[in-house]
């Protein structure tokens, strides 16, 4: 089990720079990826001004799922920001555990978020749960995201 644990943080500390990557929106975004059911794969937060949504875009087959990010700032028509995480460009994760988000508020920081995801990594053929948190500042709109390997 000691070795398991090494070899994730391995892997892990290996993974490219553009891990975790925070793009902005594009056709992964559409409706028809939202993940169904909507009300199990999509939360509000800060008064519904921040919307948290699970992506399902079915390819690449292994690692579909992205996370929605829609967030102030607002622009000037008063559209929200639209923003995706993904594992890494073009690459989602191969699963989310949204039922088990938290989200916590730290006047300094703006608003933090913890999920479970699953990562894959196909050319290793390695496969292993992690922890994606990232922060949210709505007055500047940047979103930082990071990966700590989670439990076996």
């Amino acid at each position: 089990m000691r070795f398991a644990w090494v070899l994730v943080a391995m892997l892990l500390s290996a993974w490219p720079a553009g891990a975790q990557e925070v793009g902005a929106c594009d056709w992964r975004a559409s409706a028809w990826n939202l993940a169904e059911p909507w009300e199990e794969n999509s939360r509000t937060f800060s008064n519904g001004a921040v919307r948290l949504a699970v992506l399902d875009t079915i390819e690449p087959g292994a690692v579909p799922f992205n996370l929605l990010v829609l967030s102030p700032p607002y622009d000037e028509l008063g559209v929200r920001q639209c923003r995706i995480i993904s594992f890494s460009d073009g690459i989602g994760f191969a699963g989310i555990t949204f039922s088990r988000l938290s989200a916590s508020y730290d006047p300094a920081i703006g608003l933090s978020f913890e999920v479970p995801v699953m990562i894959y990594l196909a050319e290793e053929e390695f496969a292993n749960s992690a922890l994606l948190r990232f922060s949210l500042n709505q007055a500047t709109g940047e979103i930082g995201a990071a990966m700590v390997p989670g439990p076996e």
